[in-house]
């Protein structure tokens, strides 16, 4: 999509929105596009050194799984198992867009993957360590590719004797594994080295780009934010991703009434980055899609050269940022969840007591419990050695929910799950206290969304007193 003097369009359609335009937020603020092409002898007929395509056919290939894995569908296992694996490890041609798709209200110009950017997939980009908060021993890929074997033999995707929800599940975890991963493990990290993808380069052969421009890029493709990400308010880029029709002219940066998903779509990252500020206490979004911006710039004002030790100094100073940040973002994410767990668990309790039907409970539980571990990967698919918090982690949460009668997955043999009792769910309820106070202690979060306001010593207490009286 053109984005020239795309400032003044969004200047102009501001004027008739209704939704408040948060304090850092201006109509003139500055837009990830239209950097200039600086490579120094390229002769082509770009006019912008811009390009992230690759990085938005990746989540729209992950949007689209994730609605696969929790469909309800008259495919056999085998059938839908092997549409997953074509927007997972395949790069096959023709792949529809799944998700997001064009609708009356919120029209999106792409309808194919190859829309966007031709032979990608997602299992090549898929961390390729061991994920130890997972049982099997598995890589990233590997991981990936089991769940989708074990969605494809569910109803819906939801597992309710093991309590798991695999679009969550899936969804979740490769929002580190592949996204969050390939950016500050690789793109904000080895790429920004003096001597790997130098700016005096093209990134390869024929590009309009230099190797610095296009690792910059791919960096802030994988963060998944509107071009015009700094003239919206978090609300307006959270309900951008769910092609809110409320929203559509904002999102619509350049008037043309359709949205390009290259340019104008919220992804996932972005996504929870909004949705961590809507709250009022944090600014993740902004402060993230600022450093992208202003690296990009100081990268344009090289004007093809090798950048200096003091200019690549400023852009590492950028990109610890983004890392910081984002990686409180996740944080955020899995600190959320987990209160959504105690409070599911809560309802359990009560539902329990009283005799009731647990199946909506349990959906629910099931659900936040995905994205609570999906998240808590994620975070350790970062390129940083968490030692310690991460075996924490990983024991708070275990490898699936408590169930009503104390069991867990404990491990894998031979491809099926193994169960064994581990705790109650109140206890269960304490670790996710201890989880939410592990999180914030270890990466200083401000918006601690679904705070859960019992404390550890009260609870263990009122479960001690509890099996005091039952045993009376």
């Amino acid at each position: 999509m053109k984005l020239k003097a795309l400032t003044l369009v969004i200047a102009g359609a501001a004027l008739s929105m209704q939704s408040v335009v948060a304090d850092d937020t201006k109509t003139d603020a500055p837009v990830y596009a239209d950097f200039p092409v600086t490579l120094q002898g390229y002769s082509g007929d770009a006019e912008t050194s811009v390009a992230y395509t690759g990085q938005i056919a990746r989540y729209v290939l992950h949007d689209s799984l994730k609605k696969l894995a929790g469909s309800d569908n008259d495919k056999s296992a085998e059938a839908l198992k092997a549409l997953m694996t074509a927007y997972f490890s395949e790069k096959k041609a023709g792949r529809d867009i799944i998700v997001p798709t064009s609708s009356k209200d919120f029209p999106i110009m792409q309808s194919k993957v190859d829309d966007l950017s031709t032979d990608k997939n997602l299992a090549g980009k898929t961390y390729a360590g061991v994920v130890n908060g997972w049982p099997g021993h598995m890589t990233g890929a590997e991981v990936i590719s089991f769940m989708i074997d074990k969605a494809a033999a569910s109803e819906g995707g939801y597992d309710v004797l093991n309590g798991y929800d695999y679009a969550q599940l899936i969804s979740k975890t490769l929002i580190g594994a592949v996204f969050y991963n390939q950016a500050v493990d690789n793109y904000l990290d080895e790429k920004l080295a003096a001597d790997v993808k130098p700016n005096d380069k093209p990134y390869g052969e024929g590009d309009a780009y230099t190797g610095k421009e296009h690792s910059w890029d791919e960096g802030f493709g994988y963060f998944g934010a509107p071009a015009h990400v700094m003239s919206l308010d978090p609300a307006t880029v959270y309900s951008i991703a769910k092609t809110n029709p409320e929203v559509f002219k904002q999102a619509d940066a350049n008037g043309d009434g359709k949205i390009d998903l290259l340019s104008e779509m919220t992804f996932a990252n972005a996504y929870y980055a909004a949705n961590a500020d809507k709250g009022g206490n944090t600014t993740y979004l902004h402060d993230i899609s600022r450093a992208f911006i202003d690296g990009r710039q100081l990268i344009a004002d090289a004007k093809g050269k090798k950048l200096t030790v003091e200019q690549l100094d400023q852009l590492q100073a950028y990109a610890t940022e983004i890392k910081t940040q984002w990686e409180q973002v996740l944080a955020e994410a899995a600190y959320k969840y987990a209160g959504a767990v105690y409070q599911d668990l809560q309802k359990l309790q009560t539902i329990v007591e009283s005799d009731g039907d647990i199946a909506s409970a349990y959906r629910d539980y099931a659900k936040h419990w995905g994205e609570l571990k999906g998240f808590s990967l994620s975070l350790q698919m970062g390129g940083k050695d968490m030692a310690g918090t991460a075996v924490q982690i990983n024991r708070l949460i275990g490898f699936s929910p408590v169930d009503l009668a104390g069991e867990q997955v404990t491990s894998i043999e031979d491809g099926e799950y193994v169960r064994d009792k581990t705790m109650d769910m109140g206890e269960y309820m304490v670790n996710m206290i201890k989880l939410q106070n592990l999180l914030d202690d270890s990466f200083k979060l401000q918006a601690k969304q679904s705070e859960i306001s019992t404390d550890v010593e009260a609870l263990s207490k009122k479960l001690g007193e509890k099996r005091s009286a039952e045993n009376d």
